[in-house]
């Protein structure tokens, strides 16, 4: 006659198995997700540290960022660039990380992560946390929301995180900026991203983080606003043969903002925008009327 089992025993191994440690230790032995991040304000960003170190409680992190300041690269891919990759000791939250600065855009960051580093296409490309919010007709021109769109272009669930900044941080490395909620909204995101699948036309989330948020505040589906959120500003000078940079400053756009706008979930309402984005840039209209209209006499 079999011995049975005491019931302690079992509870006890039940307990066990439900214990989060557990899983974090048995899961990942056996098959954590690959994430690749990147970002566009170059590999010594505090917001990409912060961003590494809470993904990494999800899965194993590879790290393939531009070596330089790249904000406003967008999606491009620069034949100027060398391409060349150095791997880099870096500290990041007390523990040493290796990690790989790349001689490019963000977006071509993205392409040699995959097929060089990795030599294989990773579950996750996350792209941030920028500083400063991405938001409005702009985001085109982002490096941030560029590089997620290039990861989503292979295939690839991607998302791209931003925290809402004053302007003179934007190309900074500042600690006045406080990137905890944004890290803590980047791997709860992520973890949506890994565990379920999102609709096709979904191919990136683009997620904004008010300046002021903390681990309880709200988030929110947003769409992508059509206004322009930053206007530019032309640079004073007396000559043009004198080099001169175009600048920018807010527009002041939000009496006229709709209520499902990034924009005003994340200057208004001041609540996490989370935007699906889709690669699909053909307007939402009736083919047949526009096809009437510009066939008409």
């Amino acid at each position: 006659m079999k011995e049975r089992i005491p019931r302690s025993f079992l509870f006890e191994v039940r307990r066990k198995l439900s214990s989060q440690n557990f899983f974090k230790v048995r899961l990942g032995t056996m098959s954590k997700p690959q994430i690749l991040l990147t970002n566009d304000d170059g590999i010594r960003s505090p917001g990409l540290w912060a961003a590494a170190a809470s993904l990494s409680n999800l899965g194993y992190v590879t790290v393939t960022a531009p070596r330089e300041q790249s904000s406003g690269a967008g999606r491009s891919l620069p034949n100027t660039s060398d391409g060349i990759i150095r791997e880099e000791r870096l500290e990041i939250k007390g523990q040493e990380w290796s990690v790989f600065a790349v001689g490019g855009s963000p977006a071509q960051s993205v392409l040699h992560g995959v097929y060089e580093v990795l030599k294989r296409k990773p579950d996750l490309v996350v792209s941030g946390i920028n500083y400063g919010e991405n938001v409005a007709s702009g985001v085109t021109i982002s490096g941030t929301v560029g590089a997620a769109l290039e990861a989503a272009s292979l295939g690839i669930p991607a998302m791209a995180v931003s925290l809402e900044a004053d302007p003179k941080y934007h190309l900074s490395y500042s600690d006045d900026v406080n990137f905890l909620a944004a890290a803590d909204f980047t791997a709860r995101i992520a973890s949506l991203l890994l565990k379920k699948e999102f609709p096709a036309d979904v191919n990136m989330l683009k997620v904004d983080v008010p300046s002021n948020a903390t681990l309880e505040t709200p988030w929110q589906l947003t769409r992508v606003s059509s206004q322009r959120y930053y206007e530019p500003i032309a640079p004073i000078r007396k000559s043009w043969d004198v080099p001169g940079v175009m600048g920018y400053r807010e527009a002041g756009i939000l009496n006229n903002e709709a209520e499902n706008t990034d924009v005003y979930a994340l200057r208004v309402k001041r609540v996490v925008s989370v935007s699906p984005l889709s690669l699909d840039l053909t307007s939402r209209v009736d083919f047949d009327e526009l096809n009437k209209l510009m066939r008409e006499g």
